[in-house]
C-alpha cells in the first residue's frame, strides 16, 4: 500500500512538472512570448549599436587631439 500512494504521488508530481514545461515553452512560442523576444533582441541591438557609436565618436576625438586636427 505505501508503496502504491509512493509511486501515485511520484507521478503526480512528474505530471504537474510537465504540464508546467508544456505551458512554459507553449507561451515563449505564441505571439506574445515571439514579441518580447522581439523586443529584448531589438533593445540589445540598440544598446550595441549606441555604444559602439559613442565610442567611435570618443576614438575619433584622441585621434583627431594626438594628430593636432581641429576637432569637429
Amino acid at each position: 500500500m505505501i508503496r502504491r500512494v509512493f509511486w501515485m504521488s511520484a507521478g503526480i508530481a512528474i505530471g504537474v512538472l510537465a504540464v508546467r514545461r508544456v505551458s512554459a515553452l507553449k507561451e515563449a512560442a505564441g505571439p506574445q512570448g515571439l514579441n518580447r523576444m522581439v523586443g529584448s533582441m531589438t533593445d540589445s541591438v540598440g544598446g550595441f549599436t549606441q555604444t559602439f557609436r559613442t565610442s567611435m565618436d570618443e576614438r575619433e576625438t584622441e585621434l583627431r587631439a594626438a594628430l593636432g586636427l581641429d576637432s569637429h
